[in-house]
């Protein structure tokens, strides 16, 4: 397999890190027997596809005092597509972490479940979402709350790890490119016409 200048740069300067940090997160399987391989199955499926955070932010639309966090959610997730997934992984190309057959990875892989996935690792998609998804909550409604949005992108890099379908490097490269996806998203909602956020989607009601 021929691997593109990026991918050689990032195997190389993050060897170590990935490695470390990916043994590390597999100790809660070693610690647990596996007791924790259906909760991450879970979280990770909540990103698949950013359907879950979709629907999240599509309700929020639906009344007009969410609607500004609603639609900085799905502008934070669609930039966060585009810049992910039709430039960056396509341009970079990193094979997943199981690819190679001969590296640990593989066997931490086959371990905690075999999840298969049909695109390339750098960076994580599903983190890139959950961080957009967080970072516009968290400027969008109120911080002594919308704060704990992290949490679940935090719960979203380390699933990708523990299942083995992305390094660590992936993550982290998908927590910036989400945050930079959020803080975008948001700064276009803010500058949306306030006709948008006056909308009445399902009419008033009349009055007696």
């Amino acid at each position: 397999m021929t691997l593109t200048p990026a991918v050689l740069w990032l195997n190389t300067v993050f060897a170590a890190f990935d490695m470390n940090v990916t043994l590390f997160i597999h100790k809660l399987y070693e610690m647990g027997g596996g007791f924790f391989t259906p909760f991450f199955e879970l979280v990770s499926l909540l990103g698949k596809g950013g359907i879950a955070m979709i629907m999240f932010a599509a309700a929020m639309l639906i009344n007009k005092r969410p609607r500004r966090a609603g639609t900085a959610v799905l502008l934070g997730l669609l930039v966060g597509v585009i810049i992910t997934n039709l430039c960056i992984k396509t341009t970079v190309a990193r094979p997943r972490p199981y690819a190679d057959e001969s590296s640990i990875f593989y066997q931490l892989w086959i371990t905690v479940g075999q999840n298969m996935e049909s695109d390339y690792s750098f960076p994580s998609g599903h983190t890139t979402a959950a961080m957009a998804f967080a970072t516009a909550l968290f400027f969008t409604c109120n911080k002594r709350y919308s704060w704990t949005a992290f949490i679940f992108a935090l719960l979203m890099g380390v699933a990708r790890v523990y299942l083995c379908v992305h390094f660590p490097s992936d993550v982290i490269g998908g927590f910036i490119v989400g945050f930079v996806s959020g803080v975008i998203g948001t700064l276009i909602a803010c500058k949306l016409p306030r006709k948008w956020y006056e909308l009445e989607f399902f009419g008033k009601k009349g009055r007696a």
